[in-house]
């Protein structure tokens, strides 16, 4: 595998751009973005569980029904959620402001938003800036693309690989938006994927739910679970394989590689976390099966307890062990043991659910790094999982307190 450039531009056939049409208020940033593939493309995408569903949600739902897309249009600084049948209306004109100015079925546009609920959308801005996003969709578009889907990210978020797929060379680009309302169950942010592969749709959806389940659902920044999550994929069948209709050695290929980028983006959401200062990795080893170690680890994570102890530096396993014994999953404390693990050195405090003498002054070097890994041995099986997520800190009550003003 080879790490490109370029992102969701990577892919052949695939361009994008980025604008501002006037939906944020500072006319520095960026709120309008733009994927198109020249060819139509086999499609697929995972959206949230939360039962409060953003409008461009069931928009994208039923124009993906028949597994085909050519474009994406998704806009930030307003989430088109809760705002009724207006916002459906809105939903379905972004699609048609794409399919008038590209000349493709509005049926074939996947449609996002992101930011405030509850805002009536001013779709006047988008239809405006049209003309704009649709000439300036290039090949370097990338760029401007994956800073119009920014809200309160301080990163840029994108990956890009190639495969050999047959004798071809098959290209993954991947852009993704997530700082707050991060407990993905499906996967709190949104997320985009080209390909140039060639592959059925319905084998499509299935590759982004196992690479997703691996991925963006190992991730918790909050716990809040959004209302407009959805990670889509397109893929335009540019690189010219053998298409893939069966789970053979080529589709196994393509999954693995779609869960690498799927995992690198998942990280940078955990480490960009809302005030966020410290990315923390649980890596739960010796369970029954994977689903058992990745709940134990999503239930650290998501402890702000434990997650305020890393902030502060504080080797404070208590709390760990408090999280994984208030999980459902089954459990034998007097098995378990705790260590953590960063540049500066390995630190073990828990052995066999009992203490084990350690340096405090170690203690903090370890736990002040930007990256902590909590290891987590529960000698009960010989299966693994990992979960990523972030610190707690002032700033994100900060951020939040007046994220709406």
């Amino acid at each position: 595998m080879d790490i490109l450039v370029g992102g969701v531009t990577a892919p052949k056939g695939f361009v994008a751009s980025g604008i501002h049409c006037g939906l944020k208020k500072k006319k520095e940033k960026k709120d309008l973005a733009l994927i198109y593939s020249e060819k139509i493309c086999d499609a697929a995408a995972v959206y949230t569980q939360n039962k409060v569903k953003g409008c461009p949600i069931l928009v994208t739902e039923k124009n993906l029904l028949d597994y085909k897309a050519q474009a994406i249009i998704v806009n930030s600084g307003n989430a088109n959620t809760c705002t009724g049948e207006d916002g459906i209306i809105k939903a379905n004109k972004m699609a048609e402001l794409v399919s008038e100015r590209l000349g493709i079925s509005k049926e074939d546009v996947v449609v996002a938003s992101t930011g405030v609920i509850g805002v009536p959308l001013n779709i006047e801005a988008i239809e405006s800036g049209m003309d704009e996003l649709v000439n300036s969709i290039n090949k370097n578009g990338n760029i401007d693309a994956r800073e119009a889907i920014m809200t309160t990210d301080t990163i840029k978020k994108e990956v890009a690989v190639s495969i050999k797929v047959g004798d071809k060379k098959v290209t993954i680009g991947a852009m993704a938006k997530g700082s707050g309302m991060i407990h993905p169950n499906m996967a709190t942010m949104l997320g985009f994927v080209t390909t140039d592969v060639s592959i059925d749709g319905r084998l499509l959806k299935e590759a982004l739910s196992y690479a997703t389940n691996k991925s963006f659902n190992r991730i918790s920044v909050d716990g809040d679970t959004s209302t407009n999550d959805m990670v889509s994929v397109l893929a335009n069948g540019m690189a010219g394989n053998t298409k893939i209709t069966d789970k053979d050695e080529d589709y196994y290929k393509f999954v693995n590689a779609l869960t690498f980028v799927c995992t690198e983006l998942a990280k940078l959401i955990a480490k960009d976390g809302e005030g966020a200062t410290k990315m923390i990795e649980c890596y739960v080893k010796g369970a029954l099966n994977e689903e058992h170690a990745a709940s134990l680890a999503k239930t650290v994570i998501q402890s702000s307890l434990v997650k305020t102890a890393v902030f502060g530096a504080d080797a404070n396993w208590g709390r760990i062990l408090c999280a994984l014994g208030y999980s459902d999953e089954p459990l034998e404390v007097d098995k378990v043991d705790v260590s953590f693990d960063s540049i500066k050195g390995y630190l073990e405090v828990c052995k066999n659910g009992r203490p084990v003498p350690f340096s405090e002054e170690k203690a903090k070097l370890v736990l002040g790094e930007s990256e902590i890994s909590i290891i987590i041995d529960l000698k009960m099986g010989e299966e693994e999982a990992v979960a990523w997520g972030c610190d707690l800190s002032y700033e994100y009550v900060r951020i939040n307190g007046d994220y709406r003003t």
